[in-house]
């Protein structure tokens, strides 16, 4: 099969190969995905799983990209749940080879079906970016109705679904990102917009929604930049708030609140209640750029310039399957 693979942690992006490589095995309560769309994390070259596996020893030449959408081909042994030719969607394991890929081994755990009028571009778009969402808004941040949340990167692929849970939700939703994003946030949801290009440290003086130190007080931030904004944003949250960051640990505390760095877990029954949400039109993924398999070592170091989440369309196929 071809996929994309790297050998070398030192070359980052510049030692992404698009080759032939081994067809994936089925072990046992696994099944193998063809895949049809896939999702990946720039950021994922510099991450130990992948380069070696549980134990440690090294596992290359790896193939990148854990968020997969597409159609079972294979049953491992014990496998159940699942049938041949069903369109599911999921999250792979961090320390196996990955989805960027024409076909995947995945523990039938961690996919749920994808239903017929989700398209396999959106499911590739839901499992890291949607139960991020859901696990830093709810599950950590304890997000209610009535409550206020400053979500950054809004029109990322990870803020752009918390903007759309969290409205969903009842909360009152402070949004940030650059100037261009503006639209897209308040389209999704977003009660007040800030532009981070307009903060004195930005690249323009703004008219486009306040500046980041107006936006609290809130009951709870939630990070995917880290870095100053993460240390700013812990004054914006009132007493006994939540600061939440998937960006990196961190010692920044909200006034008697908690802070939280959390790594996205997988969760079969929270992705089909985002398909299903997807399903009813109370939730969008927001498809960005799309790349064919072979283009994507260019989707790695590509500048955003769109809304949502850069994929890799692997395999061609109607929305419908």
């Amino acid at each position: 099969m071809k996929a994309i693979r790297v050998r070398d942690r030192a070359a980052g992006a510049g030692g992404l190969v698009y080759e032939e490589a081994p067809y994936p095995h089925a072990a046992e309560n696994d099944v193998i995905v063809r895949v049809h769309a896939a999702g990946f994390t720039p950021g994922e070259l510099e991450w130990p799983g992948t380069w070696t596996d549980r134990a440690g020893r090294d596992r290359t030449p790896s193939v990148p990209g854990h968020e997969v959408s597409g159609v079972v081909a294979e049953l491992g042994y014990g496998t159940t749940g699942l049938t041949v030719g069903q369109r599911v969607f999921g999250l792979t394991d961090w320390t196996r080879d990955g989805t960027l890929a024409e076909y995947v081994a995945v523990e039938a755990r961690n996919l749920a079906p994808l239903p017929a009028s989700v398209s396999h571009l959106e499911g590739a778009a839901l499992p890291i970016s949607g139960l991020t969402a859901w696990q830093g808004l709810f599950d950590h941040g304890r997000l209610v109705a009535g409550q206020s949340v400053l979500v950054h990167g809004a029109a990322g692929g990870v803020g752009s679904i918390a903007v759309q849970l969290a409205r969903g939700a009842g909360a009152r939703v402070v949004a940030t990102g650059r100037a261009r994003d503006r639209a897209t946030a308040l389209e999704l949801g977003a009660d007040v917009f800030v532009d981070l290009d307009g903060e004195p440290n930005g690249a323009r003086g703004g008219d486009a929604g306040g500046q980041l130190a107006d936006a609290g007080p809130v009951d709870l931030v939630l990070d995917v930049i880290g870095g100053e904004v993460l240390e700013r944003s812990a004054r914006l949250v009132r007493p006994g708030g939540t600061l939440v960051t998937i960006a990196a640990p961190t010692t920044v505390r909200p006034e008697d609140g908690r802070s939280v760095f959390f790594i996205v877990e997988p969760d079969r029954h929270r992705l089909a209640d985002l398909a299903r949400r997807v399903q009813d039109g109370r939730l969008r993924p927001l498809v960005g750029t799309v790349y064919p398999l072979a283009d994507a070592p260019t989707a790695f170091t590509a500048r955003r310039h769109t809304p949502g989440k850069p994929l890799i369309q692997v395999a061609d196929a109607p929305a419908a399957g």
